[in-house]
């Protein structure tokens, strides 16, 4: 098949192009530069997003991916950084809407990226896809996303809204940065610990992705999270486990907000997610449970 994906290059997108490849399929990724990048016979770099829409020469594609968007973790969440964070969702997702627009063949399928942060934070109520959606910057940057990839569905193509998790990974992400300080003997509880962690092992992130694109009757929100959550603190003691180190070096709240500022919401808040349509249509998870999933990356 042929894929066109946005955000290509970031952490899921290069785990997904190198299965995609290994499959036999045929990647055509959306990027801002093209520095370094190498076409093959399996994948051909575009350049996009410079202020104007420009003749691609596509053949007809079969699955459109978009996972383009600056990170949550770019910097501190000023004024200007979160209309960035906003913005460049809504300018990726709308230029690849007027790509598919352009293509003369419709393609079947449109896999957005999104976030469980649309949901809230809590301690204690525990959200699924029916779940009432919340009212706060992370929620509605996620819900004004959504409804700009929604439109794909007037070409009557299928569009899935893909709510990650954190997702964990060796090569980058979060998991290096939560793994460091246990490294050096001063790993602890983030926060009070209280609150929930909603994780998917990349490999999952990467099988799901496979599992949506054969399950033609799956539309709409999609959470991409591992179906056994854990509380910070569980999260911090299974790394202090898995390396051999003390859990005792707590950081307070109040210290990681004035740190982090509003961006420490990351951090120190979390909802607990449940993969209900992932779990009802029988996608299995490869790491369902967290020491499997952090093992895998840190046992040899």
């Amino acid at each position: 098949m042929n894929f066109l994906i946005a955000g290509g290059t970031g952490l899921v997108g290069q785990a997904l192009i190198n299965k995609l490849v290994t499959e036999k399929h045929t990647i055509y990724c959306l990027t801002r530069n093209l520095t370094g990048k190498q076409n093959s016979s399996n994948i051909q770099y575009i350049q996009w997003l410079h202020n104007k829409l420009p003749t691609y020469d596509l053949p007809p594609i079969d699955i459109v991916i978009n996972l383009a968007g600056l990170s949550l973790n770019s910097g501190r969440w000023t004024k200007k950084r979160k209309q960035k964070i906003v913005g460049s969702r809504l300018q990726a997702t709308t230029e690849l809407l007027s790509i598919i627009e352009h293509l003369p063949v419709k393609p079947s399928l449109l896999l957005n990226a999104s976030a469980v942060g649309v949901y809230g934070t809590s301690e204690s109520t525990t959200f699924h896809e029916d779940s009432e959606l919340a009212d706060d910057f992370l929620a509605n940057t996620v819900k004004k996303w959504e409804s700009c990839a929604d439109k794909a569905t007037n070409h009557s193509i299928r569009t899935v809204f893909c709510r990650f998790g954190l997702i964990l990974s060796k090569e980058g992400g979060a998991l290096p940065k939560l793994v460091l300080p246990f490294r050096f003997y001063i790993g602890g509880r983030l926060g009070s610990g209280k609150q929930w962690v909603s994780w998917i092992h990349i490999e999952d992130v990467v099988n799901a992705f496979l599992f949506l694109i054969e399950r033609t009757d799956i539309a709409g929100p999609v959470n991409f999270t591992s179906p056994n959550p854990v509380k910070m603190k569980e999260f911090g003691k299974t790394i202090s486990s898995l390396f051999h180190r003390p859990f005792w070096f707590p950081v307070p709240e109040p210290l990681l907000h004035k740190a982090l500022g509003e961006m420490s919401i990351l951090i120190t808040k979390g909802q607990k997610v449940t993969p209900k349509v992932l779990l009802e249509h029988g996608y299995e998870f490869k790491y369902p449970n967290l020491d499997q999933a952090l093992s895998n990356f840190y046992v040899s």
